[in-house]
């Protein structure tokens, strides 16, 4: 017996034991050991791939697959059962022999596949025969979706002449189709428009040139893109973009003149920095690409200048130095241009430069006069008389040679009283003595008018110098203050002297010292001469008394080396001093004061003791006087002071009499006897009552006064200074009484207030409320 044999019985002895009565039973209470013995059979369903095509419509259910398990005998027993996505919405499944159908239409857009569960029953036992199985039914892609491109419409910019293949920019498209099935998601790009001068990669929809373009021809292209499914083919959708590619600017082209020729006029009297025109150069690129500078070449260069107009890319030729109609009338200027940044890449296409000429014409003008010189300089010796000859300024008419000219000095009034000139001539001469130690230098401005026209003026500068002449004697550099001591020994040194000379050698000043001839001979003292423009003053003998001489003058001569030369005599004062041979400046000037004051060292110090005595005595008598003024103070201060008490209670107003006790601010030496403050308020009321008949002279109207006083003057409440206390008092006559509110709570009791009734009509109803209110306390 073979394997399939036995297998075939086995199968068969299965389900004869199933289908008897007690098995059945057995398997109805255990029905899980029960299915997990079918289980372990081998048993399973068949199907195929199940898939749907989208957007299909039918009026008729439409078949998808079928579900088969293999024990179905197709005899009915079984039963088929379909759950999951769409389970009898979109999907059916016939339960007799598993076939699936669909009743809607499906977007795979929407939903690319459904899940779904099937599963197998005996319809007899109602017991599942096959497990439940899931599978999925794919919805096939159909081409129902155009081509989008969702950044358009696209702008790019490339720069011009660009080799050809440049990579411009890439435009996108997606579709909506599956991509993994058929081609209804595969984009083919194409070129509607713009060749031939871009292309497209059909695959990437990468833009590319297709030949150099030039920016000044045109600067913008607009370019259609079209991306189509199916790979092109017959029936796909298709879509447009629009890309608008702008060239940018490259310096490709070098700057030209506009006129090879210009012609431009300029005034001779035109100062430095004038404008005496524009020229321009045009480029065809813009932004900085256009930029350029301008240059004069030649000699031209030292007269005229050229600057750029960074704005409008103008040359702008400036003066630089004055020109003059009569010396030439014409200008010929060579003039270049440059690019300011050149393109390397474009340097083959050649130089990026261009010169033109300009022709400049100077135009005669009435100019002023003409100096010789710009600036004169000039010399004169000093303390020459008046009318000395100083110098020849010189100025012509450029206009006409023959036009005379009209000079004059325009300075300061103290250099008229110096010099004058010559208005016909330009001779300038001295109008008074010179000196050259108070200047040596003198500026004047000498002006030259054309006498034709006052109004044309010009200036010229003349600097004039004074010449040193010896007219100063030499002196002493500084006072010398010379002492000797009493116990100086023969030829000792007492002091160096110098000399200075105000005027100005042409060589270095040189000076000779000596003694005067007449105290030559019986001087105690002798000079010599170090021949370095210093002497030295000695002793020539030995001891000195100052009861026989307190001072000596000594005469010395000084000679200068000037042409010629000049001698002065200065006279050096020695004083002696009462010190053995060393000189104490401080003590020999106490000394010599002493000595002129006519005073001796012992007068002076008992001077000085009188005035100290007096000075002790009178800050003395001061400090006693303070003294008293201060114990004075300081009793009536303690006085004051030690009774002051600080409250820091918070008064009530005015009718607060008992808040704070200020009898504390009372001596004890003026503090009067006092009463206790009585319950005025009844008594100003009677008072009060009664002043009403009478006038202020009355007796009671006195007495209530002095009442008050005498309250103010005993209440301890008081302040301890005057004041001034107020009292109202209303005039006789009037019918209504008093108004005051002043005991209204003790006397409205004994009011009447029936005589309202008789003021009229109007206080009727204030006499009902007032007898009222009576009636209602009552």
């Amino acid at each position: 017996m073979n394997c399939s044999t036995l297998l075939c019985l086995m199968l068969t002895v299965v389900q004869l034991w199933l289908c008897s009565p007690t098995t059945q039973n057995y398997s109805a209470q255990n029905t899980d050991q029960s299915f997990t013995t079918l289980r372990r059979v081998k048993r399973g369903w068949i199907w195929e791939p199940l898939f749907v095509t989208e957007e299909q419509t039918s009026r008729m259910p439409v078949y998808v697959g079928q579900l088969k398990s293999d024990l179905d005998k197709q005899d009915g027993n079984l039963q088929y059962i379909l759950t999951g996505e769409g389970a009898g919405s979109i999907f059916i499944i016939d339960e007799y022999n598993g076939k699936i159908y669909m009743i809607q239409k499906v977007d795979r857009e929407e939903k690319p596949f459904y899940i779904l569960r099937a599963q197998a029953l005996n319809r007899n036992t109602h017991l599942p025969v096959e497990p439940e199985s899931e599978f999925i039914i794919k919805v096939r892609d159909i081409n129902d979706h155009k081509p989008q491109f969702l950044d358009g419409p696209y702008v790019a910019t490339v720069p011009e002449m660009s080799p050809e293949g440049t990579s411009v920019a890439r435009v996108t498209a997606t579709d909506g189709d599956d991509p993994s099935y058929g081609n209804s998601a595969r984009l083919i790009y194409s070129l509607i428009q713009g060749q031939p001068y871009f292309s497209v990669e059909p695959k990437t929809g990468v833009i590319r040139m297709a030949s150099q373009m030039d920016r000044e021809t045109k600067d913008q292209y607009l370019v259609i893109i079209q991306a189509k499914d199916m790979v092109g083919q017959a029936g796909a959708f298709s879509a447009t973009a629009t890309v608008t590619i702008n060239l940018s600017d490259m310096n490709d082209n070098p700057p030209k003149f506009i006129e090879r020729l210009y012609y431009l006029n300029v005034s001779e009297d035109a100062p430095v920095g004038t404008t005496v025109g524009k020229i321009m150069a045009e480029d065809s690129d813009i932004g900085e690409n256009a930029a350029m500078n301008y240059f004069i070449e030649g000699d031209s260069s030292d007269v005229f200048g050229i600057i750029t107009d960074n704005e409008t890319q103008e040359g702008i030729i400036l003066l630089k130095k004055r020109v003059d109609y009569e010396s030439k009338r014409r200008h010929s200027v060579s003039v270049k241009v440059v690019n300011r940044y050149i393109d390397d890449n474009f340097l083959k296409e050649g130089p990026f430069e261009d010169t033109t000429t300009v022709k400049i014409s100077v135009q005669d003008a009435d100019e002023p006069p003409v100096f010789n010189l710009e600036n004169y300089v000039m010399e004169i010796a000093e303390g020459v008389a008046n009318g000395s000859f100083v110098g020849v300024v010189s100025a012509r008419d450029p206009d006409n040679v023959n036009s005379p000219v009209r000079y004059s000095i325009v300075q300061g009034i103290h250099l008229k009283r110096l010099f004058s000139i010559n208005e016909h001539n330009g001779t300038i001469i001295t109008t008074e003595p010179l000196d050259r130690e108070i200047a040596s230098w003198h500026n004047i401005t000498v002006t030259a008018t054309e006498t034709r026209n006052p109004e044309k003026i010009s200036e010229a500068y003349v600097y004039i110098q004074v010449l040193d002449v010896n007219d100063h004697a030499p002196e002493f550099a500084k006072f010398y203050e010379t002492f000797v001591c009493e116990n100086a020994v023969s030829n000792q040194l007492i002091q160096s002297i110098s000399a200075v000379d105000k005027d100005d050698s042409e060589e270095s000043h040189h000076f000779y010292f000596s003694l005067a001839q007449e105290s030559t001979n019986n001087s105690r003292f002798t000079v010599k001469d170090n021949q370095d423009n210093t002497a030295g003053i000695f002793t020539a003998k030995s001891g000195f008394s100052r009861q026989e001489q307190f001072y000596f003058y000594l005469p010395i001569l000084i000679l200068d080396n000037g042409s010629p030369p000049l001698t002065s005599t200065n006279t050096l004062t020695v004083t002696l001093c009462d010190c053995d041979t060393k000189v104490n400046t401080f003590y020999c000037r106490y000394g010599a004061f002493m000595y002129s004051m006519g005073l001796s060292t012992e007068a002076l110090v008992a001077v000085l003791a009188c005035i100290l005595i007096l000075l002790v005595f009178f800050l003395a008598i001061v400090a006693i006087r303070q003294q008293r003024k201060k114990s004075l103070f300081s009793e009536k201060v303690e006085e004051f002071r030690e009774n002051i008490v600080r409250y820091d209670d918070e008064g009530g107003g005015e009718e607060d009499t008992e808040a704070f006790d200020i009898s504390a601010l009372r001596t004890r030496t003026v503090m009067r006897t006092c009463k206790p403050r009585k319950n005025i308020t009844t008594e100003i009321h009677s008072l009060y009552r009664q002043s009403l008949q009478v006038g202020p002279d009355s007796a009671i109207f006195r007495q209530f006064i002095s009442e008050k006083l005498e309250e103010a003057n005993t209440d301890p409440s008081a302040p301890p200074y005057d004041s001034l206390q107020r009292y109202a008092f209303e005039g006789t006559g009037s019918l209504a009484g008093s108004l005051s509110s002043l005991g209204s709570d003790m006397s409205d009791v004994d009011q009447n207030y029936d005589y309202l009734s008789d003021w009229g009509p109007h206080f009727k109803q204030l006499a009902g409320m007032y007898a009222s209110h009576m009636s209602v306390r009552d």
